[in-house]
């Protein structure tokens, strides 16, 4: 028995089939913004609302909607960190500034059913 087990753990670890390379080529190449650096614009943007008597909650995210940065004012409402995400997520997905998108998805337009995708 002590022969047969030495046996299928060798066979473990033997390799079945030739293990194929990667290329550099086959590996793409990115840079995510650190959260230090995520908390200046976010930083910003709360004080901008602040200014303007806004209380908010603002999401910072990466490239693939992760968050780096969540800042709430303290009178913002309960809904404010889901509503920012939100928006942050579609900002990176549309790769377009929220403002713009209003505009053509509204109701009778031909992106209108864009609204109604979960974030």
């Amino acid at each position: 028995m002590r022969t047969a087990l030495m046996l299928g753990a060798a066979a473990l670890l033997a390799p079945a089939a030739p293990v194929a390379r990667a290329a550099d080529d086959d590996f793409v190449t990115f840079r995510v913004m650190a959260p230090p650096l995520a908390l200046e614009p976010a930083q910003a943007a709360l004080k901008a609302c602040r200014d303007r008597g806004y209380q908010v909650a603002v999401a910072v995210v990466d490239r693939f909607g992760v968050v780096q940065v969540m800042l709430r004012d303290v009178l913002a409402g309960l809904h404010t960190p889901d509503t920012a995400l939100a928006k942050a997520r579609t900002a990176v997905s549309f790769r377009a500034a929220t403002g713009g998108l209003s505009a053509a998805i509204q109701a009778g337009q031909l992106n209108s059913a864009i609204r109604h995708i979960p974030v």
